[in-house]
């Protein structure tokens, strides 16, 4: 015995529209905004703790974590603004997603190798003592970070971004 036929535009079936979508996508580019935005601004105002934060994962040569270290902020700072404009709304996810899988394998690091590290994400890093070490919700913050990249990758087009403005 088969079930009732669902017909197309059924309001038993719900689907986003793509007004709504859209307005769903504007949120979350803009909530990965504020994440870029309030990690650069944390970092920029301190370089020299940002590249310790960068040498307690103990991955770099020396000779790269200055420039990593005092460089990320500028291109976290530079994902939050082109987020906020909605200019070029799918690179920047991608680039977002690559940043965010390589802290994810950063801490995931440190944690197998037992380094009792402050992840650094939003300022301060470096060495604490074990009790101090947060992981798994770093891990798991970032995961959830990343879910909200992945989303812009995969439905970039959003109200109120420049995209937009410059394809219409």
């Amino acid at each position: 015995m088969t079930g009732p036929t669902v017909q197309p535009g059924d309001p038993a079936v719900r689907r986003p529209t793509p007004v709504r979508s859209e307005w769903l996508g504007t949120a979350v580019r803009l909530g990965l905004a504020v994440v870029w935005g309030w990690a650069g601004l944390a970092k920029i105002a301190d370089p020299a703790e940002a590249a310790q934060a960068v040498r307690a994962y103990e991955i770099l040569p020396e000779g790269l974590v200055k420039p990593i270290g005092y460089g990320l902020p500028f291109l976290e700072l530079a994902l939050a603004l082109l987020l906020v404009i909605g200019l070029g709304v799918r690179l920047v996810a991608g680039v977002s997603a690559l940043l965010l899988l390589t802290f994810i394998a950063g801490i995931a690091s440190a944690w197998a190798r037992g380094i009792s590290i402050d992840c650094g994400c939003f300022g301060g890093g470096g060495h604490v003592d074990a009790s101090q070490t947060e992981y798994l919700q770093e891990i798991l913050r970032d995961t959830g970070f990343l879910l909200l990249a992945g989303w812009l990758l995969v439905r970039p087009r959003t109200r109120l971004s420049a995209d937009g403005w410059l394809a219409g």
